[in-house]
């Protein structure tokens, strides 16, 4: 893979990333790092983050955080703005794709499954607008999934949600693009993560490449070259939508 481009606009932008310790967060957190940003990001998996803040150091900060409590999220987004002095970009990232079928699905479960995959999202950006408007504008970008496009079976909580949060991201779009906010959603296909090959057999991966137009597993630096792209200026006019990094997978 090449070295990727290099965005100028974005050394020294402050980044907030959530889900970030592992997975295609941690490549989100390692490419803007990369950049020259200034990053703060959150997890549940509080070993794996320390780790990865401290072999990124000191313009990286990590924080423990369970998303779920979306009470604290103001709280925790306000420390963390504050260790980056100030807020230009956030990173929705934070998700689990856990299967299931719909005869197992309780009140409670469809609960944990919303909050786990689509509240926080919201009050993640609802916290951190004033910090945006305060910087003068910003972007946040939201992570969709291919799965809900095609209908993949024993999921379909986390496909709701996930196709919620592409109307959520069109309707931020319009309501804080006035204060040069902009919103956007990234689609991945089926990354090649540690998590998603628990999954999938050696057969299941070779359906996936065949159903693909390219060849080839997506990485997470190939969805974060995306997400970099639309938190840089070069992305200054693009908003409201959803832009795919899957390989063409149908």
């Amino acid at each position: 893979m090449s070295a990727g481009a290099s965005y100028p606009s974005l050394a020294g932008k402050r980044v907030l990333i959530t889900g970030g310790a592992t997975g295609i967060g941690a490549g989100l957190v390692e490419a803007f790092a990369a950049q020259g940003s200034h990053v703060a990001f959150v997890d549940v998996a509080e070993e794996a983050g320390r780790a990865l803040a401290e072999k990124l150091g000191e313009q990286t900060h990590f924080r423990r955080c369970d998303l779920t409590d979306v009470a604290a999220l103001p709280d925790t987004i306000g420390a963390l703005v504050e260790k980056l002095g100030g807020l230009d970009v956030l990173v929705n990232n934070a998700a689990n794709d856990d299967r299931h079928t719909i005869a197992e699905v309780t009140p409670a479960y469809w609960d944990d499954r919303m909050a786990v995959n689509l509240r926080h999202l919201f009050f993640a950006a609802q916290a951190a607008v004033p910090h945006l408007k305060a910087a003068g504008g910003g972007a946040i970008v939201n992570f969709g999934s291919i799965s809900w496009h095609l209908g993949l079976p024993e999921l379909v909580l986390y496909q709701t949600a996930k196709a919620a949060i592409e109307g959520m991201t069109r309707s931020m779009a319009r309501d804080l693009g006035r204060d040069n906010i902009r919103v956007t959603t990234i689609v991945p296909g089926n990354v090649q993560t540690p998590r998603q090959e628990k999954w999938y057999t050696p057969e299941g991966e070779a359906e996936i490449v065949a159903a693909q137009c390219l060849d080839g597993r997506i990485q997470p630096a190939d969805v974060a070259a995306l997400a970099l792209f639309l938190a840089s200026d070069d992305a200054r006019m693009c908003t409201g939508h959803e832009y795919f990094v899957d390989a063409g997978w149908r």
